[in-house]
């Protein structure tokens, strides 16, 4: 499962990241990954990942914003089922309704 890579490479770099958001929402700097689209053809996958980086300010959601980009495209590319990772987009993503500061990250990723 790619998530679950992607989870492991970013939590093999020190960071804390999660599959959804806690029930208790955590304090300091954390991700949640989040696969919203995936394609296979020719015996090879490809998926849309998403990366939300919170944090109690907008900088250091940025800051951890720019440290998931390192991973992703440098460590990420480091996995045997990897083929490729490609930043998508990436921008201010914060929660208006809960004033939690957020970036957010599309990748797109080939995988085997």
């Amino acid at each position: 499962m790619i998530e679950k890579t992607v989870l492991d490479c970013l939590e093999a770099n020190d960071l804390t990241a999660y599959m959804e958001v806690p029930e208790t929402f955590p304090t300091g700097d954390f991700c949640v990954v989040e696969k919203t689209g995936s394609s296979y053809n020719n015996k090879i996958f490809s998926a849309t990942i998403v990366i939300q980086s919170y944090s109690d300010s907008l900088y250091g959601a940025s800051q951890l914003n720019e440290a998931v980009k390192g991973i992703m495209l440098n460590d990420l590319l480091e996995e045997d089922e990897i083929g490729s990772v490609d930043l998508n987009s990436d921008y201010n993503y914060t929660d208006s309704e809960t004033k939690r500061y957020r970036y957010q990250a599309v990748y797109d990723i080939t995988h085997y």
